[in-house]
């Protein structure tokens, strides 16, 4: 029953319920390790149900609760779907490595988001350290 509340709520949000949408979408709103073709393949035929991390952003993008995505149950309102992108002014430069990023293959674009997020881990590590020694 859970991959058909998933087709359900994807086709809500107005996405069409196929492995290749619900990958590239979901794992443009996941900051975990991004999710296989495979993996949302089972979910959509219903082999397996993704963990709780993964139900939470399945949820929040398609504007409903998570129960409800997992049991069926209605409880409260239905929430907005969430945007894909976050509306954050560009200058030229980040535009540029925006559209270079979008016109690479998946496996290149994945490969550069971990790398991006490996950095971003490091920052903020970095940034502890001098909090820690103020």
């Amino acid at each position: 029953m859970f991959a058909l509340r998933l087709k359900t709520a994807l086709t809500a949000a107005g996405y069409e319920p196929r492995p290749s949408v619900l990958e590239r979408e979901f794992n443009l709103r996941y900051w975990g390790s991004p999710i296989t073709f495979q993996a949302v393949r089972r979910w959509l035929r219903g082999d397996s149900i993704p963990s709780q991390d993964k139900l939470q952003v399945l949820a929040r993008w398609l504007g409903i609760e998570p129960q409800v995505l997992r049991y069926g149950e209605q409880v409260s309102q239905v929430r907005a779907p969430m945007q894909a992108t976050r509306v954050v002014p560009v200058d030229g430069e980040e535009d540029e490595v925006l559209r270079i990023y979008r016109d690479l293959p998946e496996e290149q674009r994945q490969v550069l988001r971990q790398v991006i997020l490996a950095f971003a881990r490091a920052n903020d590590l970095q940034s502890g350290d001098s909090q820690e020694s103020s």
